[in-house]
C-alpha cells in the first residue's frame, strides 16, 4: 500500500508542486490550504494518512497550534515547513511534537528524503508488549525495571531508570528540564534537583556505544533532551 501524505499549506502552488513530485515517487497525496479543514480531515479518519507536511504560517491557525492539537490525539508523523528558519522556531516545533522541521526555501528532493527518514524513525518506534520498550538493540523493561543493550543488562540507579523511562516514553520529543522535573514528580524529585545533566551523563555511559558522541540520548542546546527513536543499525537489529 502506498504511503499516504496530507499537506497543509496555504501556498497552493507550492503544495501542488510538492504533491506532483511526491506522487511521482509513489506516494499518495492530499492537499489542504487551511489548518482547520485539515484538522477536521484528520479527525474524520485518523488512519487515512501515514504522515503530515504542515506549514507554520497559515491564515486560520498557525502550524504550531495545529501541531499541538494533533499531538493531543495522534502520533501521526509531522514534518513542519516554515519561512522562519531560526533556532527558536525549530525548537518550538520539536517541543510541540513535530518529528522534523524544514525551513523554506527547500528542494523537493530534500523534503522527500526528510519525509522518508521521519517515516523510518516512526515505523521503528518501540513496541510495548508486556511493559517492554524496544528501540533497536536497547530494551527498557518497565515492569522488571531492567535496561539492556543486546540482551546485556546495564546498571542504572532507580532515579536514572525513571529518567530514562520518561525520555523513552516520549521518544522523538524534546523535553525541557522543567518538563522532566514535572514528569518525575513523585519519584524522589530532590535527587534530580540541579543534577539532571549528571544523571543523563551516567545514563549515556550505560547505554551509548560512545557516551561522548551520543546517538540515542541527545542534547538540544537551550531546550533540553530528546530520546532518538532510532539510530543507525536499528532497522537491521
Amino acid at each position: 500500500m502506498a504511503t499516504r501524505v496530507l499537506i497543509i499549506d496555504d501556498d497552493e502552488a507550492l503544495a501542488g508542486m510538492l504533491a506532483e513530485y511526491l506522487e511521482a515517487h509513489g506516494l499518495e497525496v492530499e492537499t489542504c490550504s487551511r489548518a482547520l479543514p485539515g484538522l477536521a480531515r484528520l479527525e474524520s479518519d485518523a488512519s487515512a494518512f501515514d504522515a503530515l507536511i504542515l506549514d507554520v504560517m497559515l491564515p486560520d491557525l498557525d502550524g504550531f497550534e495545529a501541531c499541538r492539537r494533533i499531538r493531543e490525539q495522534s502520533e501521526l508523523p509531522i514534518l513542519m515547513l516554515t519561512a522562519r528558519g531560526d533556532e527558536t522556531d525549530r525548537i518550538v516545533g520539536l517541543e510541540l511534537g513535530a518529528d522534523d522541521y524544514l525551513p523554506k526555501p527547500f528542494s523537493a528532493r530534500e523534503l522527500l528524503a526528510r519525509l522518508r527518514a521521519v517515516l523510518r524513525r516512526t515505523r521503528a518506534a518501540p513496541t510495548t508488549r508486556q511493559g517492554v520498550l524496544r528501540f533497536g538493540r536497547l530494551e527498557i523493561d518497565r515492569d522488571a525495571r531492567i535496561v539492556a543493550v543486546e540482551g546485556e543488562p546495564r546498571p542504572l540507579t532507580s532515579h536514572q531508570f525513571e529518567l530514562l523511562r520518561l525520555l523513552a516514553e516520549n521518544a522523538g520529543r524534546v523535553l525541557s528540564r522543567d518538563q522532566l522535573m514535572q514528569g518525575l514528580r513523585g519519584h524522589a524529585l530532590e535527587a534530580f534537583d540541579r543534577s539532571i545533566d549528571i544523571h543523563v551523563s551516567r545514563i549515556r555511559a550505560a547505554i551509548e556505544d560512545d557516551p561522548k558522541q551520543p546517538r540515542r540520548l541527545l542534547t538540544v542546546r537551550g531546550a533540553g533532551y530528546v530520546f532518538a527513536r532510532s539510530q543507525d543499525g536499528d532497522l537491521d537489529a
